[in-house]
């Protein structure tokens, strides 16, 4: 039970925007998902706004060397699918990122469909807090798994 429609709407001075869930409208189980293929583009491009240029994302030759055998993809650009979810999807626009703890299990290559999902484990109502359990995979086998807490507006 995730979408769109189910989020709250607000008007700004540009116009119409998405808010996102209120805390008062997550629930433990609520999931939603991101997916994304990772292009030879996404990983330049992750590499020229992060400073991250390690041979081992950017150079084939360097690449083979080592035990991946080829490129990868940075491990944060692969969690940075997370962010995609929380901020856009569940909770949405609104919530705000407090924490987040990851582990790397295998890695993303050129070509490769990641999967993301965030899913509501525990709310904090004192707090306005939802933290999640948080996955992304390839083709069923997990590549970074971890857990997120993030601050979500009341309805008033």
């Amino acid at each position: 039970h995730c979408g769109i429609f189910d989020a709250a709407v607000r008007y700004s001075h540009q116009g119409l925007f998405r808010l996102g869930y209120y805390f008062e409208d997550l629930a433990i189980g609520m999931e939603a998902i991101h997916e994304k293929t990772v292009s030879e583009a996404d990983i330049g491009d992750f590499a020229r706004v992060s400073g991250d240029d390690n041979p081992v994302h950017m150079d084939e030759e360097y690449a083979r060397t080592t035990f991946f055998k080829t490129r990868i993809a940075h491990g944060m650009l692969t969690a940075s699918f997370i962010s995609t979810i929380l901020g856009t999807k569940l909770p949405g626009p609104g919530c705000i990122y407090l924490s987040q703890t990851l582990k790397f299990l295998a890695p993303v290559r050129i070509g490769d469909t990641v999967r993301a999902l965030a899913r509501v484990t525990s709310l904090d109502s004192s707090k306005r807090r939802a933290r999640f359990t948080c996955l992304c995979d390839v083709e069923g086998k997990a590549v970074v798994e971890g857990e997120a807490l993030v601050f979500v507006p009341a309805r008033s």
